[in-house]
């Protein structure tokens, strides 16, 4: 398994990424490669939740999401920036994309402090940064799996080469990254059964997800709101819920039963007849979109301003 130790150093971003030619080891997703195809599509939305708790059930994540996040207060807004910092950096092409990894990286850099526990943290420890890459790389698989026809091996490998470039980018070294996508599932597996735990931004998203605020737009009235919050909190607790890790839903006290697993495989089935209408390229457009604007919106910097997908 490939853990830091916590000697390791924090990370630096990859500032040579740009710059070494065809030949880099490090560089961001391609136009048409597999991370381009896949990590976007509209899919792998429906289990953006499911990443977040698995993300902070870290015990360094969340303990630097309690001490330093805004998302009790603006839940919509800090997912808003997220989706918009992965889109720019999967599709925002290489310059675009290292710069969001400087950006992520200074942003984390003073997040550290002592835990409920009276454990140190760091938000930049290689094994934290390491395990959030991990639930991004693995949420398309497991949502293409469940709410279409599923990645084929090689179409895996293809995609899992593609996204340690990414982990590359953001700043993460090559020893902390496992060569192939079965060494991942290896790491992904052992960090679940040993590292995660409940913790209260664990509990933070589940209230959030049972009782969604209202998005700060004036055209959403609460009448409305509320009971299109209902249906979507029902919803979004199954899928999270469902597709979290057995081990994980038990150590959580997450109750599964027989009924909702049905419920999930029919709202999967929906899913799956809804998008087979849908042509491919489509399926990626909002990433496609939010990249493009976090690249060429006022102030952004020119030098990122590439063709979405370039490599240079």
């Amino acid at each position: 398994m490939s853990t830091p130790t916590p000697a390791d150093s924090p990370l630096e971003p990859a500032p040579e990424a740009a710059s070494r030619g065809p030949a880099a080891q490090v560089r961001a997703p391609r136009r048409g490669g597999a991370a381009w195809r896949y990590f976007g599509d509209t899919r792998a939305f429906l289990t953006a939740p499911q990443l977040l708790l698995l993300q902070v059930a870290h015990p360094v994540v969340g303990a630097g999401v309690e001490d330093h996040s805004t998302f009790r207060d603006e839940p919509w807004q800090r997912l808003f920036r997220t989706v918009s910092s992965l889109s720019t950096v999967i599709y925002g092409g290489q310059g675009a994309a290292t710069a969001e990894a400087r950006r992520l990286i200074e942003a984390h850099r003073t997040m550290k402090g002592v835990d409920a526990q009276g454990r140190r943290y760091h938000a930049l420890h290689p094994e934290a940064y390491h395990w959030v890459h991990a639930t991004l790389v693995r949420g398309p698989v497991d949502a293409l799996r469940l709410f279409g026809r599923g990645l084929t091996a090689e179409e895996t490998e293809e995609y899992y080469r593609d996204m340690r470039d990414v982990g590359r980018v953001w700043g993460l070294k090559g020893h902390h990254l496992p060569p192939d996508w079965a060494s991942f599932r290896a790491y992904y597996d052992a960090m679940v059964a040993e590292r995660l735990e409940m913790n209260q931004s664990v509990q933070d998203v589940l209230d959030e997800l049972a009782r969604p605020q209202k998005p700060p737009v004036r055209w959403v009235p609460a009448i409305l709101w509320r009971p299109f919050a209902a249906v979507a909190a029902h919803y979004a607790l199954l899928v999270t819920i469902g597709v979290l890790p057995p081990v994980l839903r038990t150590r959580l006290g997450l109750a599964w039963t027989p009924k909702q697993e049905r419920r999930l495989r029919r709202f999967a089935r929906l899913v799956r007849c809804l998008m087979a209408l849908v042509p491919p390229p489509l399926r990626i457009a909002p990433a496609l979109f939010m990249a493009y604007w976090n690249t060429h919106r006022p102030g952004t910097d020119p030098s990122t301003r590439r063709p979405l997908g370039a490599v240079v």
